[in-house]
């Protein structure tokens, strides 16, 4: 019987574990800029025009280069310019 509760008390604790270093790798993700980088430029061949493999890893969270945008990535202007000329607004 007690080695049943020690097996569950390891398992819950295994779980917490794991649960905690997934929350801090996830923060660790989020650090990473380059979607909000001028030189960014969302095309899977060419990520960055500056560090093309650095881009979107870890080794790009104190990116040197880094220039923030002033305005919405160029997809997103794509996907409205796309929209609104099918409504007819543009």
């Amino acid at each position: 019987m007690t080695a049943i509760w020690l097996l569950l008390v390891g398992l819950f604790w295994a779980i917490g574990t794991a649960y905690q270093d997934g929350i801090q790798r996830l923060k660790q993700l989020h650090r990473i800029p380059c979607h909000r980088c001028l030189f960014f430029t969302g095309e899977y061949h060419l990520k960055c025009t500056v560090h093309p493999f650095k881009a979107l890893t870890e080794d790009a969270i104190d990116c040197l280069d880094y220039e923030p945008t002033s305005q919405r990535p160029a997809a997103i202007w794509t996907a409205c310019s796309k929209s609104c000329s099918k409504a007819g607004r543009q």
